[in-house]
């Protein structure tokens, strides 16, 4: 890094700029190339000569070949301007919110400010004040989880969408209901606010994935079915630690699985956890995105059988009046015998 740095600056000069750029991951932007004593000639030189790149109009690179993802980070926070943060899918993934790294980097500003996003930033403009974070060096400054999922839940194109962020958020540990409802009620404008509240309650106590959350509330809750414990944790037959999504024990040790992939890439890994589940004494119902959502009705009528074999007295509820799953009962009762 000390060779993209002109050697006719003095040294304390080279110090704050060495500096800078070790934090700022090489990128630096005019203003601050300025402020640490370069002149505008050695800027200029830099760039001709090709030791330095620029990457946004007054943004450049100290560096030659490809920019780090860290470094894009660097250059849209500092293209953006003051107060600028990495926002929505971009802190999702610096947060640890999602494994996905977006082509874009989403960027947010004041609201009063006017950006006209290049190619590859995406520029959001923040309606609500948000509080001020000193993030430890070279950590790229962006809204922390609760805000992300807020912004990605405004964002989402669909219901389940929005779902899929705040259980996610629960399923990786990364906030308390708390602290995300604090959030919430901090913005005047959040989209499904009635429904994240029983979605918050749902992710907090156990939801851990838009699929797990439609079967609590379209299976379980609307057929008047039985609480079933939620990530229920057991030891696998290697003595590791594993959680089945839903678990009766009072009810035969009545196994749930919920699989939201539309093929099975692994049924080897399935079969092998439904059979241990069989082995400590229980059954395992395993049901798809499709069972769910789709067939809400005719499962909780599967399941509702399951259970009233393993004891549970309770009868089953229609969910509304067009209910399918008392005309799935009928239809697999057996017949009376003679006489």
């Amino acid at each position: 890094m000390k060779d993209s740095i002109p050697s006719s600056l003095g040294s304390v000069a080279q110090r704050r700029l060495l500096v800078l750029l070790s934090v700022q991951a090489g990128i630096v932007d005019r203003d601050q190339a300025l402020a640490v004593g370069l002149s505008r000639g050695q800027i200029s030189y830099r760039l001709r000569s090709g030791a330095w790149q620029r990457v946004y109009p007054g943004v450049y690179a100290t560096f030659t070949g490809p920019a780090s993802r860290d470094a894009r980070f660097w250059a849209a926070l500092l293209f953006a301007g003051d107060d600028a943060v990495l926002s929505h899918e971009t802190a999702a993934e610096l947060t640890s919110l999602t494994d996905r790294k977006s082509a874009a980097i989403s960027v947010t500003v004041p609201n009063a400010r006017r950006v006209a996003a290049p190619r590859g930033i995406v520029i959001y403009r923040q309606r609500h004040r948000q509080l001020k974070w000193r993030f430890a060096r070279g950590i790229p400054p962006h809204t922390l989880t609760e805000d992300t999922v807020t912004d990605l839940v405004n964002a989402s194109a669909t219901f389940d969408d929005a779902v899929a962020w705040v259980t996610a958020a629960f399923a990786r540990r990364l906030t308390s209901e708390h602290m995300l409802r604090q959030a919430i009620a901090a913005r005047s404008r959040v989209r499904w606010r009635g429904q994240l509240d029983d979605v918050i309650t749902l992710a907090a106590g156990g939801t851990h994935s838009v699929l797990e959350f439609r079967y609590d509330r379209d299976v379980e809750r609307a057929h008047g079915l039985p609480r079933a414990a939620r990530q229920a944790p057991f030891i696998k037959q290697d003595g590791s630690r594993g959680y089945r999504d839903r678990y009766y024990q009072h009810y035969g040790r009545l196994v749930i699985e919920l699989d939201g992939r539309n093929y099975h890439l692994d049924e080897t890994r399935d079969r092998t956890r439904d059979n241990q589940a069989t082995a400590a004494g229980g059954s395992t119902l395993r049901y798809t995105w499709t069972d769910v959502t789709s067939r809400s009705c005719e499962t909780a009528a599967e399941v509702h059988r399951a259970l009233r074999a393993r004891g549970y007295p309770a009868p089953l509820k229609p969910c509304s009046p067009a209910c399918r799953a008392l005309a799935t009962q009928e239809q697999t009762r057996p017949p009376p015998g003679p006489g």
